[in-house]
């Protein structure tokens, strides 16, 4: 009978054991898949991150529209820190008027403060109770003129000073103001400035993931069709052929001064410069001033079809008017690309023609 307990006991113990590990072939097979499906996963989930591979060409297209936004980018900082600089002039002539009102306030306080004292010292006495006291009727007479001048003379500083705590209060209030303002272009300048940086940092980093054979190639693709007007250098042909009047002669001999200087975002020479920046010295040679952006350099004078340019003209492109060339004849200008590529000669065909404006 124990015997047989104890056969029943192993059974059960046997049924509520687990599955029992694979061995041999089986264990094999198991951890095979096992692998592999882990594999599978890894691979699935690094496809679901990984971004995808550029060819050299989407990299150059890249490339290029993060240097036209940049550009965009550009115009922007350079028309916010014109506000800027015209905003900081305002309050600190604002400042400096208020400061000037507040020292003349003063002065009439101090003159009021002196006749209250020539009061007291006289022992506080009503001036009018004074004079009547008088018995020399020429002393009465000519104190009686005295008082009726003091009196008015009195009462004008008062005028005065009221009107003058009242204006200086209001230049005050509109110093705050500018200066508010001021403080908000200069938050403006600083995300235009975040934004040129940024694209143009992801513009060299994609740069750097082509081989120098791509770079090289990027470049010549960059100069396509320039001809040997588009050298970089100070070997191009001078002069303004054609050119209406002395200005824009002149204009056009700075621009070909300027070529093989180097594309800065934001300068204006003379050493570097950006597009607008370009176009504003070459005319600020001729005694032209021109506006700092090209979306107002563009209002600067007459307007002008491109079947009538003439050298000295500038020239506008891209739907935004983000870019800026000086023409110089032929279907050719002057311009600073981007940065990278210093002041050239190229054609005006290498990007999509917006407009132009004749100065002068």
């Amino acid at each position: 009978m124990a015997a047989h307990r104890k056969a029943a006991h192993r059974k059960a113990a046997h049924r509520k054991a687990g599955p029992r590990p694979f061995t041999g072939p089986a264990a094999r097979t198991a951890a095979t898949l096992a692998l592999a499906g882990a594999a599978a996963a890894t691979a699935f989930d690094g496809a679901a991150h990984a971004e995808p591979q550029l060819t050299p060409a989407q990299v150059r297209a890249k490339i290029d529209r993060l240097h036209h936004e940049a550009e965009v980018a550009t115009e922007r900082y350079n028309g916010t820190k014109e506000k800027v600089t015209a905003a900081t002039r305002s309050v600190d002539a604002l400042r400096d008027e208020a400061a000037r009102r507040t020292e003349r306030l003063n002065t009439a306080r101090e003159a009021i403060g002196s006749l209250a004292t020539a009061q007291y010292r006289s022992g506080g006495i009503d001036p009018a109770v004074q004079l009547a006291l008088s018995s020399d009727p020429d002393e009465y007479l000519r104190r009686a003129s005295y008082l009726d001048r003091a009196g008015d003379r009195q009462a004008g500083l008062l005028s005065g000073i009221r009107r003058q705590v009242t204006g200086v209060a209001q230049l005050r209030a509109r110093a705050e103001g500018e200066l508010a303002a001021l403080t908000a272009r200069r938050a403006e300048l600083t995300r235009h400035k975040e934004t040129v940086r940024a694209k143009l940092a992801d513009a060299r980093r994609l740069l750097g993931t082509l081989t120098e054979a791509q770079r090289a190639d990027y470049e010549r693709a960059a100069d396509a069709g320039h001809g040997s007007a588009v050298r970089a250098d100070r070997g191009a042909p001078r002069g303004a052929v054609g050119a209406t009047g002395t200005r824009a002669a002149q204009a056009v001999a700075f621009a070909y001064g300027a070529i093989g200087k180097p594309y800065v975002w934001g300068a204006t020479g003379p050493s570097s410069f950006d597009c607008s920046g370009l176009t504003q010295a070459a005319w600020r040679s001729a005694g032209v001033s021109l506006p700092r952006t090209t979306y107002t350099q563009i209002n600067a004078g007459q307007r002008v079809p491109r079947s009538e340019l003439a050298p000295g003209d500038l020239v506008f492109f891209y739907s935004g008017l983000s870019h800026v060339g000086l023409y110089i004849g032929g279907g050719q200008m002057i311009h600073a690309p981007r940065p990278g590529a210093p002041v050239r000669v190229a054609p005006i065909d290498q990007m999509p023609f917006a407009g132009a404006t004749r100065v002068a």
